[in-house]
């Protein structure tokens, strides 16, 4: 059965709404993340001794231990995960789970061999956009903050950690990019340009986390042109989320192949 056609009377986001959505999400994790590390040099030192002024000095140093930054990490994910997902269902819940655009999808596809698809995909793309990243580093090292981070906390915070990575952090990310911004561009410009426009926007959003190597903007963008395509082509946010945490699964397995278990 083909997704239902969303009606024109709904209220769609619109352009606007994404960025402000994107902003505010990277915006809670930092604004959580610092009252994290707020909470934890308060406690350090009620704990410890000193003086009230040393705490933003403690909750820095707190973060400078992986496995105090791993926490942080999970803590501040989640409640700025939450946050966004609930805004979101509250803002648009018509909208939520149509699958047609400018739906956000959060509805079953039509034909489930596009989870098949979509599991493919995940899998393959980590290995065409490795081999196309390190082509166009010509021998330049590329490495993330998150599998730096993981590669060395005790296995008890890895295993969660891994979890989040695979599951929440996809779920969100596909929730903005796939679902709430390339519904509002697709209103403008077509479902093509859309996916176009998300992945380079999806690909730039994350060079941050890569310290901003421009070499690594082509796997990104081939990735998020990937994931657009699955949500238009399956009518269902599901199945990109599906192949994002693959993607991710392939990036985190090295933190238990590689990495000390402790």
């Amino acid at each position: 059965m083909p997704p239902s056609p969303a009606s024109p009377s709904l209220p769609a986001p619109g352009v606007w709404h994404a960025f402000g959505l994107i902003a505010l999400y990277f915006a809670l994790q930092l604004a959580i993340g610092g009252l994290v590390s707020l909470v934890a040099g308060l406690l350090a030192v009620l704990r410890h001794g000193g003086a009230i002024t040393d705490v933003v000095h403690v909750g820095r140093a707190w973060l400078v231990d992986p496995a105090s930054s791993a926490i942080a990490v999970m803590v501040t994910l989640l409640l700025a995960a939450a946050c966004t997902v609930r805004l979101v269902r509250h803002r648009w819940p018509v909208l939520w789970s149509v699958g047609r655009l400018p739906g956000l999808g959060f509805t079953p596809p039509p034909q489930a061999l596009m989870y098949v698809v979509a599991a493919a995909l995940g899998v393959l793309m980590p290995l065409v956009g490795g081999m196309l990243t390190q082509w166009l580093a010509q021998g330049h090292e590329v490495s993330q903050d998150i599998k730096q981070l993981g590669a060395h906390i005790p296995l008890p915070l890895r295993v969660p950690l891994a979890l989040l990575v695979v599951t929440l952090g996809p779920l969100v990310e596909e929730l903005l990019f796939r679902g709430v911004l390339l519904s509002a561009i697709a209103r403008h410009a077509g479902n093509a340009w859309a996916v176009v426009l998300t992945a380079a926007l999806f690909a730039c959003v994350h060079l941050p986390d890569l310290s901003f190597l421009w070499y690594a903007l082509p796997n990104l963008a081939l990735l998020g042109l990937v994931l657009g395509w699955l949500r238009v082509q399956s009518g269902s946010i599901w199945p990109a989320v599906l192949a994002h945490g693959m993607n991710n699964l392939l990036a985190v397995v090295s933190w238990f192949v590689m990495a000390p278990g402790k």
